[in-house]
C-alpha cells in the first residue's frame, strides 16, 4: 500500500503534483468512520471483482455527504 496526498494551498487542479505520504491522521466522526468503512468494503468487493480493469472511486461519488469533504480516492494497486 502506498499513500499519496495533495497541499491544500490554493494552487489550480493543473499544478498539483502528488506526494507520497508517511502517516495519514483522519480527523472524523465516528458515523463519518463507520461510512468510510463501509465504502472502503465496497471498493475492495469492487477491485476483487473487476480485477485489472479497476480504477479509481471517489468517496463523494459513492456519498454524497462527503462531497464537502476533501477528496477521498481509492485506487487500484499498479502491478510492479
Amino acid at each position: 500500500m502506498k499513500l499519496f496526498g495533495y497541499a491544500d494551498d490554493g494552487v489550480s487542479a493543473e499544478q498539483v503534483v502528488p506526494a507520497a505520504l508517511a502517516e495519514v491522521t483522519l480527523c472524523a466522526s465516528a458515523d463519518e468512520v463507520r461510512k468510510m468503512a463501509s465504502f472502503l468494503m465496497s471498493c475492495a468487493a469492487e477491485m476483487d471483482r473487476m480485477g485489472a480493469a479497476y480504477d479509481h472511486v471517489h468517496l463523494s461519488d459513492r456519498l454524497k455527504e462527503f462531497e464537502d469533504s476533501p477528496h477521498f480516492v481509492v485506487a487500484g494497486q499498479a502491478s510492479e
